[in-house]
């Protein structure tokens, strides 16, 4: 095989708590030069190092939103990371490093001051500084936005400008995962410029984020040249960076919604990167002379979840019965080709909180059929699954299909189009549905918060419009400790009492497959499944 696995540390991941509360001078040392070392030969090694290309990536949707604050979807985000930068970010290992912010400091429990970056523009011209950082901020927790990911700052009270480059947050409690959450893309500082546009737009009757997804503008290695909805979006390297500069000409991000055709146009040259190849095609991928399979673990949930305001789902013996007749192991091997490691619950082995002691609901068919009996519905009853077109998603609602006919549930499976899909499935007109979540911040918090809380009905990840008061405390509880042990106590007490609400099937931790061209240098993903694309090039 030519796979080329990337190994996550795992070790490592357990002690995020530790790298929250770290101080953002522990980075990695600075390289030292040796001093016989020449100009001529530094030249050489950067002239070897490659750049330039123009990088096309085939992905199976299209993008959502091209604002920061905009729809919490792997699509959106995959573009929307090259354009926006953070005031903190997560190295391969999930520990916090400096992103916009040099360095912070706790002043005390509920008071953190962080040190900007200077000299840095927005894609606008605009000037990256506190009063930028504040209206961002600002904005993400206008109720008039009401942004997917305001939980992240929830707790924040204020925003205050110290001076031109630092910034106070004020919170209204001690909250351990905040450097982790201000890594996340939801955090992007946008520029001030088309923040005050799109306010604008809105007051004058238009739609939120609408002057935005037109003239996106942060500090990013890549800035907007095109995006025809449906189609593609193509990013350009913004010259005037801060950092060092991308090396590839441009990268677009071209939709090709089915499997088989994104890997076509990789065998035949059309495009360098094919994301979501499926397991299916992971042989015909690698036997190809020019392209291999790129192999990498995440820190995601593929999952079933049922909407339990609706019945029969409102009755947990009726959730909990389904749950049992589901036999994962199938879906893992006969529809995933044994990629991937069965779940138990919605947080990956890597993440934070994580608690590997759990047991999820057994495998039990006739267990199912008399929980059926007990709720009332000892002859079945008929339901509806709703899939995007991800093969794997309607390949798994074809096994479920199949596996709850043997406890009387007829299933009938309804295939909608992406943005349509989250914009119906966050209005709750589901029955049943098929998605996943990645815990992108590596903590708990994050993992289960906004699945879970009620709070976060709908589009911010509460799908499955669960509202139950014990878990709600006690997801109320995780964010306010910041003793990582006592933590640990508490989502371990989360994620049994999830087992017993049974909200969703968790089926299993996926990992993602991608089919790179031989000619495609440094692109990798990370565990969030986000590309990472500003130092990849094309080598000629």
């Amino acid at each position: 095989m030519k796979s080329k696995h990337l190994v996550l540390m795992l070790s490592l991941l357990f002690v995020l708590s530790i790298a929250l509360v770290a101080c953002a001078g522990d980075g990695e040392p600075e390289e030292t030069t040796d001093e016989n070392d020449s100009a001529e030969e530094g030249s050489e090694n950067e002239e070897a190092a490659g750049s330039g290309g123009d990088l096309v990536i085939t992905v199976p949707s299209d993008v959502v939103s091209l604002s920061a604050q905009g729809q919490n979807d792997v699509p959106s985000s995959n573009v929307r990371e090259n354009i926006y930068e953070t005031l903190t970010t997560l190295n391969e290992d999930q520990e916090i490093e400096p992103g916009l912010a040099t360095d912070w400091e706790q002043v005390d429990d509920v008071t953190w001051e962080f040190h900007l970056q200077e000299g840095v523009t927005f894609h606008d011209g605009a000037e990256f500084n506190a009063e930028a950082v504040k209206k961002s901020f600002d904005r993400l927790a206008d109720e008039k936005i009401a942004s997917p990911y305001v939980f992240l700052i929830e707790q924040v009270e204020s925003i205050e400008v110290v001076d031109d480059y630092t910034v106070r947050f004020n919170l209204e409690y001690p909250y351990a995962p905040l450097l982790a959450n201000l890594a996340h893309s939801g955090t992007g500082i946008m520029s001030p410029t088309i923040i005050d546009k799109d306010y604008e737009q809105l007051e004058d009757g238009g739609d939120v984020d609408e002057y935005i997804n037109k003239e996106p503008s942060g500090t990013g290695p890549f800035k907007l040249e095109d995006w025809t909805a449906g189609e593609s979006v193509t990013l350009t390297p913004y010259e005037d960076y801060w950092g060092d500069n991308a090396k590839l000409d441009s990268v677009q991000f071209k939709v090709v919604s089915e499997q088989s055709s994104r890997v076509a146009e990789l065998e035949t040259g059309v495009t360098h990167v094919a994301d979501q190849i499926g397991p299916n095609n992971m042989s015909r991928v690698d036997g190809l002379a020019d392209a291999s399979v790129l192999q990498s673990p995440s820190v995601s949930v593929s999952y079933i979840g049922f909407n339990t305001e609706k019945e029969p789902f409102d009755d947990v013996r009726v959730r909990q019965a389904l749950s049992m007749a589901v036999d994962k192991d199938e879906i893992i091997n006969g529809v995933m080709n044994g990629v991937g490691i069965p779940a138990i619950g919605a947080l990956a082995p890597p993440v934070f909180g994580y608690d590997d002691s759990i047991e999820g609901l057994p495998y039990d068919v006739e267990k199912a059929k008399e929980l059926l009996a007990e709720a009332g519905y000892e002859d079945g009853f008929e339901t509806t699954i709703w899939t995007n077109d991800n093969e794997q998603r309607v390949d798994t609602a074809v096994a479920l299909q199949a596996q709850l006919g043997e406890i009387g549930i007829d299933v009938e499976i309804q295939e909608l189009e992406w943005g349509a899909y989250l914009e119906r499935t966050s209005n709750g007109e589901h029955d049943m549905f098929i998605l996943g979540w990645s815990t992108v911040t590596a903590d708990a918090d994050y993992g289960l918060y906004p699945l879970f809380h009620s709070s976060q009905q709908g589009e911010p990840g509460n799908r499955s419009f669960l509202a139950d008061d014990e878990v709600d405390e006690l997801l109320d509880e995780g964010r306010r400790e910041t003793d990582p042990a006592a933590r640990q106590e508490i989502y371990t007490e989360v994620q049994e009492k999830l087992v017993d609400l049974a909200p969703m099937i968790y089926t299993h931790h996926q990992e993602y497959l991608l089919g790179v061209s031989d000619s495609v240098k440094d692109f990798s993903i990370n565990a969030q499944g986000i590309y990472q694309i500003k130092d990849a090039y094309i080598e000629e």
